[in-house]
């Protein structure tokens, strides 16, 4: 078995504030932030917004709790990860590259999504258009984010990915405003279908951006993927098969069993198992909670437009600054101490829900300071924890196991959360955050058990001389 793979730093060195922040100057960083917009324009559109219009439609708790499955498109993209990582696209991949061409491709199916879902006009009983809509977006959405992943961590390299993680994440928070605090406004004046009208057109930053992003070069060359040792092998093996069968298995044996393998040979089958464990955890609380929040706000008594303001926009706009900070302490202290502090943000947060859920009627000072805090608690916890996957990604297969581990970290939350309108209807929203604030307990036992077995040291990451 081999020795794990450290994820340490060189030596603090002076003026480690300064080069922390100066990496955001860098003309890459405005490419990552709007394509982290693109990426994450459709998340609450087909999440924590979609679930406000059910409600706002009649639709109970259960129905809407369990539309959160439609998010399992994002769980399950590392099942065709290896067709993005690996398969061009005729005509695109020649003009505008393997990952610029994924990306457009990805994008035209979330505009074509979007304007639908616009059209769809949902009631008790009959949600199952929206939902089909819904989880097209996601599957569309899902695709782009694996292309977006691969270009962000092979453009950043191995010194570059906490500040192309944070700005990804700024990106992505600036389009949970738009998709969030924009639509609310947009619907409390004009509806919600011209509200997912705009949504589709806004869809062009991401292609605009697309087209004037350069293509990354490959990290490792083609001809070294083909001529894998696993790869090779098999072929041998199996020299007696037909042509088309050898050249759809070598394929499978490249794209999918060998990055899994090169993970397990990295850390060894125990460990990998742990950090695999870390990472379906991790984020429990906030998955299993977000889409309950907008229920809970209508069911407070809270109108739409104070939602928008100061729930989407406020708040949101405070993630911002945690994404910005975040990338700075992770630059600065390391990973462990960041991972350690994003879960214990987001208890914290999770408890003043608990408390807001305790007050009487509506408290619009609270419900600021409240969501305020929790944004930049999810800002932390987000950014890390992308910047702890980004350092797991062999540059072999960049696509195909950064999909397949931000699918694992999501799939029990994504599973759990499908449930938490049944929790709410059976204890109530106090109680129900409490529980939520729970959830982190399990990734703060693994993460020490991992950093014990020497996968993350602190500092962890790079700063650059």
């Amino acid at each position: 078995m081999s020795e794990p793979k450290m994820l340490s730093e060189p030596p603090e060195q002076p003026g480690g504030w300064r080069r922390a922040v100066l990496l955001y100057a860098q003309p890459r960083m405005l490419s990552m932030l709007l394509l982290g917009f693109s990426a994450g324009l459709p998340f609450y559109l087909v999440y924590q917004s979609l679930s406000a219009w059910l409600r706002q439609q009649g639709i109970n708790r259960a129905t809407i709790g369990m539309l959160a499955w439609v998010g399992l498109a994002y769980t399950f993209k590392f099942v065709w990860s290896p067709i993005v990582d690996r398969m061009p696209l005729p005509g695109l991949t020649r003009w505008f590259g393997k990952r610029r061409s994924w990306m457009l491709f990805a994008q035209a199916g979330i505009a074509i999504g979007l304007f639908n879902m616009s059209l769809s006009n949902p009631q008790p009983g009959s949600v199952l258009p929206i939902a089909m809509w819904a989880l097209f977006v996601a599957f569309f959405a899902a695709t782009q984010d694996i292309a977006v992943d691969a270009w962000r961590i092979e453009t950043a390299g191995s010194d570059g990915q906490a500040p192309m993680a944070s700005a990804y994440q700024i990106g992505y928070r600036m389009a949970l405003i738009m998709g969030s605090a924009g639509t609310f406004a947009i619907a409390d004046a004009y509806g919600w279908q011209l509200t997912y009208t705009v949504m589709a057109l806004m869809v062009g930053v991401g292609v605009a951006t697309t087209l004037c992003s350069r293509e990354p070069q490959p990290m490792v060359r083609r001809d070294a993927l083909e001529r894998e040792e696993r790869v090779v092998s098999w072929l041998q093996q199996r020299s007696h098969w037909p042509q088309p069968l050898q050249t759809a298995g070598s394929w499978f044996v490249g794209a999918v069993v060998c990055p899994l393998l090169d993970f397990v040979g990295r850390y060894g089958t125990a460990l990998a198992m742990v950090i695999v464990l870390f990472m379906c955890s991790y984020r429990l609380t906030d998955f299993t909670m977000g889409s309950m929040t907008n229920s809970f706000y209508i069911d407070k008594g809270y109108t739409l437009t104070q939602i928008a303001t100061v729930v989407k926009f406020y708040g949101l706009m405070m993630s911002i600054v945690g994404v910005i900070l975040a990338g700075i302490v992770i630059a600065k202290f390391g990973m462990l101490r960041s991972l350690i502090l994003g879960s214990a943000m987001v208890m914290v947060s999770n408890l003043g829900f608990s408390t807001l859920a305790s007050l009487e009627g509506t408290n619009l000072l609270g419900l600021g300071l409240v969501n305020g805090f929790d944004n930049l608690a999810l800002a932390m916890h987000g950014t890390a924890l992308i910047t702890f996957l980004s350092s797991l990604t062999s540059p072999r297969y960049t696509a195909t196991q950064y999909a397949l581990f931000s699918s694992l970290y999501a799939l029990p939350p994504k599973i759990l959360e499908g449930f938490s309108g049944f929790v709410v209807n059976e204890v109530g929203y106090q109680v129900f955050f409490i529980y939520t604030a729970s959830l982190s307990i399990p990734a703060l036992v693994l993460l020490y058990w991992v950093h014990k077995r020497g996968v993350i040291k602190a500092p962890a990451a790079a700063l650059p001389a």
